[in-house]
């Protein structure tokens, strides 16, 4: 049986290997465990992990596969391999073109004379138990979605095997597939919006870093170099165990160890931590230096405060792609300004907001408050916030179709943080209210 540190030290040795091997090598946890003398376990388990770090990649009737890395990139257009994935179908033929990208899917529930002037050169017809069709599409270059469940002819198959243009069954029916597709092209719009650690990392050089038996001279050395004031401290295997700042060594000798001088047990955070996550890390535990590691707290990259708050800025300069439940619920809601200059915000409760009872749903309300709450601190203060804390107190139902006006009022505010006030009401009587404190994402 392999001992602890053993595992650690042929787990490395194992990534090592996939590393290594060229692009397009078909790996075998079994040969992987056999090479190397290890376990399958072990084998499987460094596998999995070189998926997640996206240098090998698993394929249905293929297997797993070395590949090569490539940055985070995620593209609006689905793949015909994507559209199988979401409609949980099978493919039927033309397999080698699954990689293709497609710009739009047409629903085929209309005659072959004017569903062909929709059908176009890397579309995907969408359309049940219709061979002719299926044909027609091919010929103009279009993928093919056949619904219900239902298969297509040999010859038909052959004809995508040839035109590498995958034909893909689903269970599902035309609505349901155009549905999911659908939904599945406004996550990508979101997650190209949201910035992870990843894409900054991702231009850095790699990061200077210290052992334990480092010196405080080489901490005065790498900081007068690199203009860093802070660095990770790693063991023999690369993994995360402290971090020590120039200011942490001032009052030792050159030749002095860092082993005392450094913080043990340092916070971190993973690639595709989100930079909005990292942010609120960050401020919580009141650093400003975070080191970004592997699932094996191997360490792969640090970002500072600074750098996060200024990529959350720039990214927020772009237009806004996709909705969340957020924008949704926000939407139908106006923004105005009393008499006073102070802001309110006034819409109506739409049936989407309901509970079954009919009345607007208590995470819905908790919803509006926070958003008025953001708006409102940010037009005080210019700055970016997150919930802290919320004490709600509901007091009367709303119906549908209720118009309702938000008004925060500031209670007090500082540097850090931002208290509020938030009252619902509808036709002049109070439905809820809100205290909230918000903590602000520009300061520690």
């Amino acid at each position: 049986m392999e001992g602890q540190g053993d595992a650690v030290t042929k787990h490395e040795q194992l990534l090592q290997h996939i590393e290594t091997l060229k692009v397009g090598t078909k790996i075998s946890v079994r040969k992987l465990a056999r090479e190397l003398n290890v376990s399958e376990g072990t084998a499987y388990r460094a596998v999995k992990e070189a998926e997640n770090l996206g240098i090998v990649i698993t394929k249905e009737r293929i297997g797993t596969v070395r590949i090569e890395k490539k940055p985070r990139n995620i593209s609006e257009q689905l793949t015909f391999a994507d559209v199988v994935e979401i409609v949980e179908g099978h493919v039927l033929g033309g397999a080698a073109g699954l990689d293709k990208h497609l710009h739009k899917y047409v629903i085929g529930a209309m005659k072959v004379d004017a569903m062909i002037r929709y059908i176009d050169a890397d579309s995907l017809l969408i359309v049940g138990n219709r061979d002719d069709v299926h044909s027609m599409a091919l010929e103009q270059g279009a993928g093919v979605l056949v619904t219900g469940g239902f298969g297509t002819s040999r010859e038909v198959k052959a004809f995508a095997d040839e035109l590498s243009l995958p034909v893909i069954s689903s269970r599902h029916d035309t609505f349901t597939v155009a549905s999911m597709i659908n939904r599945a092209i406004f996550d990508r719009l979101i997650k190209k919006k949201i910035m992870l650690v990843e894409d900054i990392v991702g231009r850095k050089p790699r990061p200077e870093l210290l052992k334990i038996t480092s010196t405080a001279a080489e901490v005065r050395r790498l900081s007068r170099e690199s203009g860093d004031t802070r660095f990770a401290v790693t063991d023999e295997w690369n993994r995360v165990i402290g971090i020590v700042g120039r200011r942490d060594v001032e009052e030792l000798e050159d030749s002095a160890s860092i082993e005392k001088a450094m913080v043990r047990g340092p916070v971190t955070a993973g690639l595709s931590t989100s930079l909005a996550s990292a942010a609120q890390i960050m401020m919580w535990e009141g650093i400003d230096f975070l080191p970004i590691v592997d699932r094996s707290r191997k360490l792969v990259g640090v970002v500072t405060r600074r750098e996060v708050m200024q990529s959350l800025r720039d990214a927020q300069g772009q237009p806004q792609l996709g909705e969340t439940f957020d924008h949704l619920i926000w939407n139908g809601f106006a923004e105005d300004r009393d008499e006073e200059g102070r802001l309110f915000f006034h819409g109506l409760i739409t049936p989407q907001m309901a509970t079954d009872l009919g009345t607007i749903s208590e995470g819905v309300l908790s919803t509006l408050m926070t958003q008025a709450a953001f708006r409102a601190a940010k037009d005080r203060t210019g700055g970016d916030y997150v919930l802290d804390s919320l004490s709600t107190y509901f007091v009367r139902p709303v119906q549908i179709e209720d118009p309702i006006l938000i008004r925060p009022r500031l209670l007090e505010s500082s540097r850090r943080t931002c208290k509020l006030e938030i009252e619902v009401l509808h036709l002049d009587n109070l439905v809820c209210k809100a205290v909230m404190l918000l903590q602000s994402l520009d300061h520690g």
